[in-house]
């Protein structure tokens, strides 16, 4: 440990005292005297401990655990860690090209997409990857979907669980291009609509292909959708907003503690069309580099924002090399937009009594003029210019999402309804009934606060021995719990209803087919279509 002490943390100090300067001397000594305090607890422990103690493991948990306090997007990565998660940002991945979650035991797959090597093992949503290889995942506790990476052409047995009957297939690896724009078409012989899911490094290269494409083909006027986009690279996204805009404008700032942290990002390239009439489409999941193209070329008047207020994610990370191939992803700063407004939602210096960040109130907000005068706001994300109240999500809706409400009985149905193909669903009454029959049956969990806080209630009074006197107190309130939460699916089924179509879209057609519905379908798009077919509507929004 005194090897440690001298070899490895008086460096880490000395580099990153030359490397932050006059802002760090004042604290050098807090600083010094909080590493001399640790290192000498670190040893003692590890030392007179009674039991054997993992050193790496302990000195893990300690980092992560500190940093927790903080935000979010500040986290360190072990040596394993760097290996495991890191990022590669050309667009282009060896993998079997689906979108899986870990629960309990098994891989869920989410979503195969077309013809990627998922798709072409036979692998469809809602299966439960039980085996990889020889790997059994119920033993293996680490992030077993690197057990499905490897070069190229690498075959994997996988078994896995559909509909409660054990089935095999073999995976071949192969390299998995991610599409930023995964889509892009005319929705009337005017309009051209561009799907953009990502910020990668082929992020604005493909909506530039898909821009002057659409223009080519006639289109006079463009929708570019980053709803459910959770940003990406930043230069993407200046690059993006320069397909609208001239030289030289300032799309995003960012401020940090250290001087030379603070950028200021300007458009450097020609751009494609700067008097094409543009709406830009966001929801509660549009964050980071998505906000960036949203919010400037809101505040530049140069696009009508419509859908529902953004994620707000205003803050910067870099990635830092540490010693012994550790990492660590570190924010530095805050981004503005051109008017001067960040957007961050969440205030992480301040905590409420549960320990989660406190949301900015938005009687809190600051307002901010965009060029042509117009006030919009900082604090809570984007707001669109055109807020539709259809596209906000109801806590019952998101807690089907967050928990797989809908997921799992679309599986269900997807198997009862194999020949649905192309066909536009229908849910009927009957179809949405056996739904809330399914969540019943399944004993769905809402995890709505209501029903947390009421489980906790009886779990302390199993603990503490008062179950038996509240148990029939405790079961009236869950019973009524449950006629709320019934009453509320009935009054938030329309919204629920579209969701659950889309999902079955996805289980026959694909992304794509799903691209292809909303199109002629989906509120937002036809409510920018409306806006941009009356040319004064468009222009009186922007003021122009």
């Amino acid at each position: 440990m005194n090897f440690f002490k001298k070899k490895f943390i008086i460096p880490v100090v000395a580099s990153a005292f030359l490397f932050i300067g006059t802002s760090f001397k004042d604290d050098f000594f807090e600083i010094a005297k909080q590493i001399e305090i640790f290192t000498t607890l670190f040893k003692e422990l590890n030392r007179n401990y009674v039991d054997e103690t993992n050193p790496g493991e302990l000195m893990d948990k300690a980092i992560k655990g500190m940093l927790a306090n903080l935000d979010p997007y500040t986290v360190y990565f072990n040596e394993q860690d760097v290996v495991r998660f890191k990022i590669n940002n050309t667009g282009e991945y060896t993998g079997i090209g689906a979108l899986l979650t870990r629960k309990e035991d098994k891989l869920i797959v989410k979503e195969a997409y077309r013809n990627f090597p998922a798709d072409k093992a036979g692998l469809k949503a809602g299966d439960e990857i039980t085996q990889i290889g020889d790997v059994l995942l119920s033993d293996f506790k680490e992030d077993a979907s690197q057990l499905l990476k490897g070069t190229k052409n690498t075959k994997i047995n996988i078994k896995y669980i559909r509909q409660g009957k054990v089935n095999t297939t073999q995976i071949i690896l192969d390299e998995v291009e991610i599409k930023s724009v995964p889509f892009f078409a005319k929705i009337d012989d005017k309009t051209g609509y561009i799907v953009l899911s990502h910020f990668n490094k082929k992020a604005s290269f493909e909506t530039k292909e898909a821009l002057e494409q659409l223009k080519k083909d006639g289109a006079e006027r463009i929708i570019l959708d980053v709803r459910d986009n959770p940003g990406g690279l930043l230069n993407e996204a200046v690059n993006i907003c320069n397909l609208f805009v001239p030289k030289n404008e300032i799309i995003v700032t960012t401020k940090s503690k250290i001087e030379k942290h603070n950028s200021t990002y300007k458009t450097t390239k020609d751009p494609v069309d700067t008097e094409i009439p543009l709406i830009i489409l966001v929801n509660g999941r549009s964050a980071s580099a998505s906000e960036i193209v949203a919010g400037a070329l809101q505040d530049l008047d140069r696009a009508v924002v419509v859908g529902s207020r953004s994620f707000g994610k205003g803050l910067v990370q870099r990635p830092v090399d540490l010693t012994y191939g550790t990492q660590l992803k570190v924010t530095i700063s805050r981004y503005y937009t051109p008017s001067g407004r960040c957007i961050q939602a969440l205030d992480y210096s301040r905590k409420d009594k549960n320990g989660k960040a406190i949301k900015t109130e938005e009687k809190n907000f600051n307002a901010f003029k965009t060029r042509k005068g117009r006030t919009v706001y900082d604090g809570g994300g984007i707001q669109p210019d055109v807020e539709l109240e259809e596209t906000k999500l109801s806590p019952i809706t998101d807690a089907l999402l967050r928990n797989d409400g809908i997921f799992n009985y679309v599986t269900n149905y997807y198997y009862k309804n194999p020949n649905l193909g192309n066909q536009i669903p229908v849910i009927s009454d009957a179809d949405y009934s056996d739904f809330k029959q399914f969540l019943k049956v399944q004993k769905f969990s809402f995890d709505t606060e209501t029903e947390l806080a009421l489980k906790n209630t009886l779990a302390v009074a199993k603990k503490e021995k008062l179950d038996e006197s509240i148990l029939a107190e405790y079961q009236q309130l869950l019973t009524a719990l449950q006629k709320s939460e019934n009453a509320l699916l009935d009054k938030n089924q329309k919204e629920i209803k579209n969701l659950m179509v889309d999902e079955i879209i996805k289980r026959y057609q694909y992304q794509e087919g799903l691209y292809q519905y909303y199109t002629k379908n989906n509120s937002e798009i036809k409510k920018s279509v409306s806006i941009l077919s009356n040319n004064l509507e468009y222009k009186t929004i922007l003021k122009q």
